[in-house]
């Protein structure tokens, strides 16, 4: 019955470590971040993305006219 009882109080131990432990919350939290500006950044270069690409019809169109 002892390496029973030593067994549980190691797991015990164990799972009591692991729910103290705040590491991977702090990594979870890193990766939410940069999930955030990766999309912050693809919004921003998408809509500068379609306002230059309007500019520049409207500049082909007026030098094509311009002949």
């Amino acid at each position: 019955m002892k390496p029973l009882t030593f067994a549980v109080k190691r797991a015990a131990g164990t799972l009591s470590r692991l729910v103290r432990d705040r590491r991977g919350a702090t990594a979870t939290e890193y990766g939410l971040i940069l999930a955030f500006v990766f999309l912050a950044l693809l919004i921003g270069v998408t809509s500068v993305g379609t306002a230059t690409s309007g500019m520049w019809h409207y500049v082909s169109g007026s030098v094509s006219n311009a002949r």
